[in-house]
């Protein structure tokens, strides 16, 4: 008899013949651990800090859920969220984005926020400068290279997303 069964997977992430114990999901521990390198790199790319908020969300029947947060104002994010949400709020509540996905709001003023992506089903990540707008981040000539990490965790959850 085998040790394991082999079954076909049909994991968010990839689809492929694996053993069950191999079709692993993110846990919001490791998330966070790598939202937080990111943030890192972006700030050392950048030489200042890129956004200054942080926060996980889950949107199940359109209400929010704030599952980890970091930044300035966490009482404000809850309070806030949807005119905080602002433009980038339609794309959150449509189906139309896939997990890795994500978008910018160029026009983000204030606690407005500046971009979001999808961690997993109805998971989003939210990005935000409490000071600058987008179109104030990216006229500095660093933010090319500070762009780079973010784009590499949007590759790590579309091949891991995170699930609760």
């Amino acid at each position: 008899m085998l040790g394991f069964v082999l079954i076909a997977l049909f994991c968010e992430g990839g689809v492929g013949l694996l053993p069950a114990a191999f079709c692993a999901v993110m846990t919001l521990d490791q998330a966070s651990r790598q939202i937080q390198q990111c943030a890192e790199q972006m700030n050392a790319r950048y030489q200042k800090v890129v956004f200054d908020e942080w926060a996980i969300i889950s949107l199940e029947q359109n209400k929010g859920h704030l599952l980890s947060y970091k930044g300035p104002r966490k009482a404000g994010f809850q309070k806030n969220f949807l005119e905080d949400a602002g433009s980038l709020r339609v794309g959150m509540l449509t189906e139309k984005y896939d997990v890795g996905d994500f978008e910018f709001a160029r026009h983000g003023v204030g606690t407005g926020f500046e971009s979001f992506m999808v961690l997993g089903k109805g998971i989003f990540l939210i990005c935000n400068n409490t000071v600058q707008s987008m179109d104030g981040i990216a006229q500095d000539p660093h933010w090319l290279s500070a762009q780079e990490p973010f784009a590499d965790l949007s590759d790590k959850f579309r091949a891991d997303p995170l699930s609760l």
